[in-house]
């Protein structure tokens, strides 16, 4: 019984364990958004205070997150908590009079709607305990910082994008008025609200003008961060109105920063592979577009960038001529937002192009919307190309008329103007007899043959072309032969005079070497 009653004790005590264990193996819940904001402007203080740009980094990595779980109540609060109220006891107000809050309050205040200020009244007065209320305000990058936030809080509504764009303009004037290099890394965030502010509500062009005169400025201060921002800001506005000359004047003028994030890294390459793809720099977009996917936040972070990217990405392995992997169209964020893609991809592979058509003119909505409709089209080169391969693998004599029909041209006079292309191009091995109104296909050739000694004869001549540029393009330091010369004639004399010298019987014995 005793060992019974040991065992069962023992049973509790390993469950009261396990129970314990559970609940600190669970993860903690996430803070209060009023406090994390607040916490968020004594590091920004801090980070001031101690000239340690870490603090106010590590501020804003929390930014994407916090903005989504932010309200006009939040906000309200956290003003109203942060900067000093209005108090009888003031030396500088009458007695029972109150003193106004400070101006900076108001200003930030006035930004958020009226029902947000009663709420956050009403939740004010049930709540106890209250902290002390401060007597200092925030510095001017905790300032901007809010600034931020109530920005973003505004974009969330369409009916206050207007709203948006003047609260911007107000905070670029106060950042120029401040011009303090601690508000740096601040401003660079500010600057893609502000951009974000104006593409919704219509003005994208607007801004442009502002931001060119604050890169040049961000260039001449050394600001990596906000020029980085800048440079992409630029891009997004020039390739939003098809602007890609001036976009590629951009990139050939300006050095992006290279110390700047990975995320925006990331926009300025995907930014450079749709400006390449235009202007048929295939390559060097697969390469920049490839870079931008490497960059790239995680996917689940950053959904939309990472499906915006491989879509152009996908167009432009086409255009060079490659088949994307099929396990790409199965990846769970890019699954849905490719399947207009697959069926092009597929359309190309077997290259018919009834199907591309087809295809083509069911998606050209979602095409013209990702801006990848102009490339896309450009694809029927290579959907005809992929169908004279296959047309050339199947018979080794094939009528135009024929061809026309199977690849559905327009004329004879088209299809043998595309069949002479892919010959001469080298897609396929073949000729066109015009007068028979066909096209015989080399695919049997033997072994030997006039085309064969034609293969060698031209390979031997490039080899001797190499030969005498070789010989060609060689130097010899001149008159370098004369230095030979003088060292051969040098020798000659000293010789000469030291037999001269031996058989005068001038040298002694420690000149011809000791004992001998």
């Amino acid at each position: 019984m005793p060992d019974v009653e040991m065992k069962a004790s023992n049973e509790k005590g390993t469950k009261a364990e396990d129970t314990k264990t559970s609940e600190e193996a669970k993860p903690a819940p996430p803070p209060n958004p009023v406090a994390e904001i607040k916490s968020n402007l004594g590091f920004i203080d801090r980070g001031v205070s101690t000239l340690e740009p870490r603090f106010t980094h590590r501020v804003l990595r929390t930014l994407t997150s916090l903005r989504k779980r932010i309200d006009d109540t939040t906000l309200h609060t956290v003003i109203e908590e942060v900067y000093p109220k209005g108090t009888f006891n003031d030396s500088l107000c009458a007695p029972g009079q109150l003193r106004a809050d400070s101006s900076t309050k108001a200003a930030l205040l006035s930004w958020l709607p009226a029902s947000a200020s009663a709420h956050s009244m009403e939740v004010d007065a049930t709540t106890s305990n209250s902290p002390k209320p401060p007597t200092v305000e925030p510095c001017p990058e905790g300032e901007v910082y809010l600034r931020l936030l109530i920005l973003h809080q505004l974009l969330t509504n369409a009916a206050n994008y207007t709203k948006a764009v003047d609260l911007s303009l107000e905070t670029i004037e106060k950042m120029k008025v401040w011009n303090r290099r601690s508000m740096d890394p601040i401003a660079a965030k500010v600057w893609y609200a502000v951009e974000r502010a104006y593409e919704l509500s219509g003005k994208l062009a607007d801004a442009r003008p502002l931001f060119l005169a604050a890169q040049r400025t961000a260039a001449l201060r050394h600001d990596d961060e906000s020029q980085a921002s800048l440079i992409n800001r630029l891009l997004r506005s020039y390739v939003y109105y098809s602007l890609y000359d001036q976009a590629d004047k951009l990139v050939s003028k300006t050095t992006f920063p290279p110390s700047a994030g990975n995320p925006q890294l990331a926009r300025y390459h995907y930014y450079l592979g749709r400006i390449k793809a235009v202007q048929l720099n295939y390559s060097e977009a697969h390469t920049n577009l490839q870079q931008a996917i490497r960059r790239a936040p995680p996917q689940k972070v950053a959904p939309g960038f990472y499906q915006a990217v491989h879509k152009f990405f996908i167009v432009v392995e086409l255009l060079m001529g490659d088949i994307p992997e099929r396990s790409l169209f199965r990846h769970p964020v890019l699954e849905k937002a490719l399947n207009a893609y697959f069926a092009i991809v597929k359309a190309v592979r077997t290259g018919s192009l009834s199907q591309f058509q087809a295809t083509l003119s069911k998606h050209a909505a979602q095409f013209e919307a990702d801006k990848t409709y102009t490339l896309i089209v450009r694809l029927r080169q290579n959907v005809i190309k992929t169908g004279i391969r296959r047309l050339s693998l199947s018979y080794s004599r094939i009528s135009l008329r024929e061809i026309c029909v199977k690849l559905h041209l327009d004329s004879e006079e088209d299809a043998e103007y595309i069949v002479g292309k892919a010959i001469r191009d080298g897609v396929i091995e073949g000729k066109i007899v015009h007068e028979k109104g066909w096209m015989e296909c080399g695919g049997q050739k033997g072994g030997y043959g006039p085309e064969v000694g034609e293969v060698f004869a031209r390979r031997i001549g490039y080899c001797l072309d190499l030969h005498n540029q070789s010989v060609k393009a060689m130097r010899y330091p001149v008159n370098a032969h004369r230095k030979e010369l003088a060292a051969a004639e040098g020798a000659r004399e000293r010789e000469k005079e030291l037999a001269k010298e031996i058989q005068e019987g001038d040298l002694d014995d420690e000149d011809l070497g000791g004992d001998f």
